[in-house]
């Protein structure tokens, strides 16, 4: 069982997706919180391991509980909720940790999908979306030389692995460009997220962008 904890200011969207949620076998609903503050508290409490989290809420916004959450000993993959596709908190939120985003007009099956992904460890985001994203809200110059001096540190094969990660490519698509098994591509991602400081990889993808190692084409 995937354990999942709802966040939203607004009680019916709560309600909403737990009905959307429940319907499937291997999805459980540990909690609600209606805040910021309230989700931090409930990831400690509860430990899920997805939460759907709306990024604009009043007091503490789901932006400030991701950079919280960030530094959990065991933090859980977030999505966010929202109703703007294309938006510079969606984006923060991406670099601070978050796994993913969804509107909240998403068909309820592919909501569904979308959680298991995302408890899996996969990219929720197609590399279409989050180059669109970057070009919209491309970093400074100063985020830039961050993202290559991380990047720098890297060995030649991980830095294979973190383009094929901008490009969005799954693990068996990366063993299949680079001529290596799942397992040991698997082994790369891990070693590469944790030299970065990645929570994820998505936060590897945007990183690859911000380093200028994928074209935001």
């Amino acid at each position: 069982m995937t354990r999942v904890l709802l966040v939203d200011d607004e009680r019916m969207v709560c309600a909403h997706l737990r009905a959307i949620l429940s319907r499937a076998g291997d999805l459980e609903i540990v909690g609600e919180a209606y805040d910021g503050a309230e989700a931090v508290e409930a990831m400690v409490r509860l430990a899920p391991q997805v939460v759907l989290m709306d990024i604009r809420m009043p007091g503490v916004d789901g932006l400030t509980a991701t950079e919280h959450a960030a530094v959990l000993p065991y933090p859980p993959k977030i999505i966010m909720l929202t109703t703007f596709d294309l938006d510079e908190y969606v984006v923060r939120a991406l670099r601070a940790g978050a796994a993913g985003f969804v509107l909240k007009d998403t068909d309820p099956e592919d909501l569904i999908d979308i959680v298991r992904v995302a408890a899996d460890g996969q990219a929720i985001l197609s590399p279409v979306v989050i180059g669109r994203l970057v070009a919209a809200f491309a970093p400074g110059e100063p985020a830039r030389r961050t993202a290559r001096a991380a990047v720098a540190g890297l060995t030649e094969r991980e830095r294979d692995v973190l383009v094929c990660l901008g490009e969005g490519l799954s693990n068996a698509q990366i063993g299949a460009r680079l001529f290596l098994s799942e397992t040991t591509v698997k082994g790369y991602v891990s070693r590469m997220l944790a030299k970065l400081g990645c929570a994820n990889r998505t936060q590897a993808a945007l990183l690859a962008y911000d380093a200028d190692l994928v074209s935001r084409s």
